[in-house]
């Protein structure tokens, strides 16, 4: 197990010199009321006062019910500021406007809030000289169980290299709210959607994998496919650069 207190600290300086590098004079996250936004919450909390977690609901009635509430126990225990942005009507409206002109898939609609929560904190960052705080953390962003220009977007991320299992330890060790803890891991872009039935593998069994090197073969040829299929979604665009295999470059 890490050492928390120590991690608390090193995070907290990370932030610290990332604000004082860029310039900028706050930070803003996306306060969904998981695990992962409930310790970005309160790590840049922690490192910068001027931080303000965004509940930002979109047609999911979870969204508006037991994460609002969550979201705002973390809020009101850390004393971080909260503000809610109901993203229905925008996304209604996106997919109004596209459904003349194609065929939307259930996978396109799914990834329509995660978009428009991105949208929402850069637009409130651009305007109020915050850095985007991302909140993916090393189980996900291994699957790529994110979406590309969504939730995988930000300006900095201070969990990146932990995993979900650690994640959990360190909510427990800032003593955070314990249903947070316990609850099911749930991206909420559709009702009873969980992360883990969607993907097929508990949590538990990746970090088996990413600390331990250990799977049994149904899972290793989960996380083989997952990583493999969503391996896009961690490089940058692929730009045109002259070269033999004349395949361009992701860095131009």
């Amino acid at each position: 197990m890490r050492n928390y207190e120590i991690e608390l600290q090193n995070r907290v300086k990370f932030i610290r010199n990332l604000l004082d590098a860029s310039g900028a004079q706050g930070i803003v996250y996306g306060n969904s009321g998981g695990k992962d936004s409930a310790l970005v919450g309160i790590l840049c909390k922690a490192a910068c006062d001027n931080t303000v977690g965004i509940i930002m609901p979109c047609s999911s009635q979870r969204n508006f019910g037991e994460d609002r509430e969550d979201g705002l126990a973390v809020a009101r225990q850390f004393e971080i500021s909260t503000r809610t942005i109901d993203l229905t009507p925008q996304k209604e409206l996106v997919m109004q406007t596209l459904q003349d002109q194609c065929s939307l898939t259930q996978a396109a609609i799914a990834n329509i809030a995660p978009r428009l929560r991105m949208l929402t904190l850069y637009t409130v960052g651009a305007s109020e000289g915050r850095l985007v705080a991302g909140t993916g953390n090393r189980s996900e962003l291994y699957m790529g169980y994110y979406t590309k220009w969504g939730d995988g977007a930000c300006d900095f991320n201070p969990i990146a290299d932990l995993t979900a299992t650690e994640v959990f330890e360190f909510l427990r060790y800032l003593n955070a709210p314990e249903h947070i803890i316990t609850k099911a891991p749930s991206a909420g872009l559709f009702e009873g959607q969980t992360d883990e039935q969607e993907m097929g593998i508990s949590y538990a069994a990746i970090d088996r994998y990413l600390l331990h090197g250990q799977a049994s073969p149904e899972d290793l040829a989960i996380l083989e496919r997952f990583h493999s299929r969503n391996a896009h979604k961690g490089t940058g665009p692929v730009f045109y650069a002259p070269s033999a295999d004349n395949m361009g470059h992701t860095i131009p």
